[in-house]
Order: structure tokens, then C-alpha cells, then sequence
């Protein structure tokens, strides 16, 4: 069994699925998965001129909330995320590293002017937190269509890939844990 995966809900965030969503990753990835419960000051890490949060600096803070030393930590926020060279990112993740946040933000039906769904929201997230906790434990983009790790700019594309990995990352994950 690998490093322990903690997965942080934000200020208070929690979606009536969050539960829904530690199970999902319990049967996807092959390391003991704990739930926790994070508070701290977003306000550092507003950018106003862009009505965003920086992913990149709350990545920094989540890394000095990791409850224990070799385990990751992703955080999950209701809050629009960007990094500088980019609009807008679902989530962000260190390459082989500890930390990782997604934001639900852009995965809201709502934010395409359609009506809500929050089995779909529950679905998106699930694909985001995989598809970064992937890259925490080394994957890079896969080219597989269906395929988790698969990039995705677009909402569109989340919805066309599997919540789960292709057979090559898969077994690329668990040879982490050998």
C-alpha cells in the first residue's frame, strides 16, 4: 500500500457528494484515501483585475497543511482558479509531487448557461481530482481518448473521458505502490 491521499475540502465546501467522491477515488487508486477538513485565508491569493485565485500560491499553502509527511493532498475549492499563463485551469498539480487543488468552479453546469446538474458536477469533479492526483504520483498526459489523464481544456472534454485510468497509466500508478 502506497502514501496515504488526504483530500481537503476548502472553507467550508462541501458538496452533498463529497462522500461520493472519497469512495470513487477509494476504488480507483490503489492508496489509503482520508478525508479532511481545511480552513485558511483565500484572500492572499486573489488576483482582483481577474476575479480568480491563484492556483499555484494555494498549492504552496496546501503543502504546509499536509497531515503527514510522504502522503498528497488535494484540495477542493468552489473558487475560479488561474495560473499566469492561462484563462482558467480546473484544477493543478506538482508533477510527482505532494499537493494538488481542483476547482469546481468551471465544472458547474451553470457556468454555460445551462441548468444544474449535480450528478454531473459529482462526475466532473471526480475525473479532476484523479486526473491531478495522476500527475502527484508522476503520470503526464495520456493520448489515450478515454483516459483520465487526458488533457482537457474544455468542459466538453472532461465529459468525453473516463473517471478512470487507461491500462498503461493504470499500470503506472501501481507499480508507485510495489
Amino acid at each position: 500500500m502506497g502514501p496515504p491521499v488526504f483530500v481537503a475540502f476548502l472553507n467550508g465546501y462541501t458538496p452533498p457528494w463529497a462522500d461520493q467522491v472519497i469512495e470513487r477515488l477509494a476504488a480507483t487508486l490503489p492508496y489509503p484515501i482520508r478525508r479532511v477538513d481545511l480552513r485558511f485565508d483565500l484572500r492572499p491569493y486573489y488576483a482582483p483585475e481577474r476575479r480568480q485565485h491563484h492556483a499555484t500560491l494555494l498549492l504552496a499553502t496546501l503543502l504546509r497543511h499536509l497531515p503527514e509527511p510522504g502522503g498528497k493532498i488535494v484540495g477542493i475549492t468552489c473558487e475560479d482558479l488561474f495560473i499566469p499563463v492561462l484563462t482558467f485551469v480546473f484544477g493543478q498539480s506538482q508533477l510527482d509531487g505532494p499537493a494538488a487543488v481542483v476547482s469546481t468552479y468551471r465544472l458547474h453546469n451553470e457556468s454555460y448557461g445551462l441548468p444544474a446538474d449535480e450528478e454531473l458536477l459529482r462526475a466532473r469533479t471526480v475525473k479532476e481530482v484523479v486526473h491531478e492526483l495522476g500527475h502527484a504520483f508522476g503520470l503526464v498526459h495520456c493520448r489515450d481518448q478515454r483516459c483520465v489523464m487526458r488533457a482537457s481544456t474544455y468542459v466538453e472534454e472532461v465529459d468525453l473521458k473516463d473517471a478512470g485510468f487507461c491500462d498503461t497509466c493504470r499500470t503506472m500508478i501501481a507499480a508507485r505502490t510495489a
